[in-house]
């Protein structure tokens, strides 16, 4: 009894670390001298927007040609 209660405990806390690793982060330079930091890759579109959900969860979008560089942020 007690080994499936340690084997149960053990699978949710391996399960807890994995989904945290499971998403990068962007950082987008624009033209301007910005940088805005992007949770997830951002998303091209065929109308010359970029698609990306910016680091408050809100989805946001901007012209392609205002972006100088899209870089991916190490992780620590």
């Amino acid at each position: 009894m007690k080994n499936a209660l340690l084997i149960s405990i053990a699978a949710v806390v391996a399960l807890s670390a994995l989904t945290g690793c499971t998403r990068t982060s962007y950082a987008i330079h624009t033209n301007d001298g910005r940088t805005i930091v992007a949770d997830g890759k951002p998303q091209d579109a065929e109308t010359g927007l970029l698609g990306y959900t910016d680091a408050n969860g809100v989805k946001q979008q901007m012209n392609k040609s205002d972006v100088k560089e899209i870089s991916e942020i190490p992780k620590k």
